[in-house]
């Protein structure tokens, strides 16, 4: 299935000159979102996952059927603030400023096999921060999966040697 025909382009969204890929049109499509699911669960059937964790607030959507597909359990990484017990918390760079995401302590043990998943890949902030956070609970990263990658935005080199995949590329806005 061509996954890149069900996803929306918003132009000036969130501000004038960014073209917005939207991926609600894929996730009510049942036949789109399961394709979605499958190819991002695919390279890691029979690998020994423990975890799949999913980036605030699509990568929940899609890390969570990931996990359940690939039957193991799920871990949130949300925006500062959300979580209810003792957490950390990792910064980083934004074009226009900084943000930080926020893990439970407890919510990885050492040694544990990850694989991170959310919607999209763009400059890698977001990405290497949520590398940043499972690695300093001890997880190691299997893998990280993406329903799209902005490849002209170069967000993979700040991801270094891991293992980086997503189904739809943009090379252009």
């Amino acid at each position: 299935m061509d996954l890149s025909s069900k996803i929306r382009n918003v132009p000036d969204f969130p501000k004038k000159g960014i073209g917005f890929k939207d991926i609600t049109t894929l996730l009510k499509d049942r036949a789109a979102f399961r394709d979605a699911v499958k190819q991002l669960s695919a390279p890691y059937r029979g690998e020994s996952i423990d975890l799949v964790v999913g980036v605030e607030s699509r990568g929940f959507i899609l890390g969570a059927a990931v996990a359940h597909e690939l039957g193991v359990g799920f871990v949130p990484l949300r925006k500062p603030g959300k979580l209810p017990y003792t957490k950390i918390r990792q910064e980083y760079a934004l074009e226009y400023g900084t943000d930080a995401i926020e893990i439970h302590e407890d919510a990885i043990a050492p040694g544990e096999r990850v694989l991170l998943v959310d919607d999209l890949l763009a400059t890698g902030g977001t990405a290497k921060a949520a590398c940043d956070l499972i690695e300093k609970l001890g997880g190691k990263i299997v893998g990280l999966e993406f329903l799209i990658e902005l490849s002209f935005l170069n967000g993979r080199e700040k991801l270094g040697s891991r293992k980086v995949r997503a189904l739809i590329e943009y090379d252009s806005e």
